[in-house]
């Protein structure tokens, strides 16, 4: 438990701190984030505010786990370092993004085209590594099997359609996540509230693992590393919870592509790792809905040639248009971020409660 309190403290305080020294570096150069000319005008105030300040969230992350490891005299394991290495890659990929909104001065940066294939690459390589180098006891960081609370037994998949279903997952969360990082503050304190729901996940796990000769039964869980990943999950939720303080409105800096890209792939990657792909449904269901929002936008759009369901999407425009200040939209979203995570929690804790 030590460790896994370090490595969110740390974290945090990394974030604190290095976020305004991030600040000062991209305002000297003049980093700042273009904002969509089709959007609500009260956001045109924030033009010039600076942009990838993911790159702190990523870069706490990655020095508390290094540095916990470190003082705890601790290796790292494969399944943390294969979350962390994913979230720095599609961290990067959302770099490249960022740094092509602000090269070429608009809102719009990778072509969709591009970001896919990128994403669709990073997904297949953590796939195939995750299912993947077993431990002494047989167990993969991922599994094949369709997973809610567990691996569901008779829904395991061939290898290739795994990995398709991994490449699905991962791309899917980071642009939820992505397309949720439109409102000051929203995505950073909705994704501390999933991190810390999945750092609550792992400490379970490995309380009730069966890589524990205490607790081997029919009811521990099988899975990998879960410790390990306790810390990369509070890790997160510290790093977020830091940068929110610097992203509150009025926002000093947003985290861009870099951090939204980054912050979705994790949230994937724990959910792979701990057999819970469909519990993080419920766990993220403001990311859901708010992709959901957009596609049901689109398709609407096209199958009525112009008319619209919202007024705007992703959703969050929309209430603003209906006349919500922004920071009346963020506080009720938080609210129902954190009503699905306790929701989510309850359902995890209820099945392992009823099944014994």
């Amino acid at each position: 438990m030590i460790n896994i309190l370090l490595a969110g403290g740390l974290s945090l305080v990394l974030a604190l701190v290095g976020t305004p020294m991030l600040i000062k570096f991209l305002t000297k150069r003049h980093y700042g984030q273009f904002i969509r000319e089709d959007g609500p005008t009260a956001h045109y105030v924030k033009r010039g505010t600076p942009t990838m300040g993911g790159l702190v969230i990523i870069g706490a992350v990655v020095l508390s786990y290094l540095l916990t490891h470190l003082v705890r005299w601790q290796t790292p394991s494969l399944s943390g370092i294969l979350v962390l290495g994913l979230a720095v890659a599609m961290g990067f990929l959302g770099f490249l993004d960022d740094w092509a909104k602000i090269s070429k001065e608009r809102s719009l940066g990778l072509t969709p085209r591009g970001k896919l294939i990128g994403q669709v690459l990073i997904g297949a390589v953590f796939g195939l590594v995750a299912l993947n180098f077993p431990d002494a006891r047989g167990v993969t960081p991922a599994s094949p099997a369709i997973s809610f609370l567990r691996d569901i037994s008779w829904l395991t998949l061939p290898l290739i359609l795994a990995v398709v279903l991994i490449v699905f997952l991962v791309s899917a969360w980071s642009n939820a996540v992505n397309l949720t990082d439109g409102l000051d503050g929203l995505a950073s304190g909705s994704a501390t509230l999933v991190f810390a729901a999945y750092t609550i996940v792992n400490i379970w796990q490995y309380n009730q693992w069966c890589g524990r000769l205490s607790t081997t039964g029919p009811r521990c869980y099988e899975v990998r590393d879960p410790n390990d990943l306790a810390m990369v999950a509070i890790a997160f939720a510290g790093a977020c919870f830091g940068f929110l303080w610097w992203n509150a409105k009025p926002a000093k800096i947003f985290m861009g592509d870099t951090g939204s890209m980054a912050i979705g792939a994790a949230l994937a990657g724990l959910s792979i790792m701990t057999r819970t792909e469909l519990l993080l449904v419920i766990l993220g269901l403001l990311f859901v809905i708010e992709v959901g929002s957009v596609a049901l936008q689109v398709g609407y759009f096209k199958a009525t040639k112009g008319k619209r369901i919202f007024k705007m999407s992703p959703i969050h425009h929309h209430f603003e248009l209906l006349g919500w200040q922004e920071v009346t939209v963020v506080i009720r979203f938080w609210i129902i971020c954190g009503l699905c995570v306790a929701l989510g929690l309850g359902i995890f804790y209820a099945e392992w409660v009823t099944g014994q």
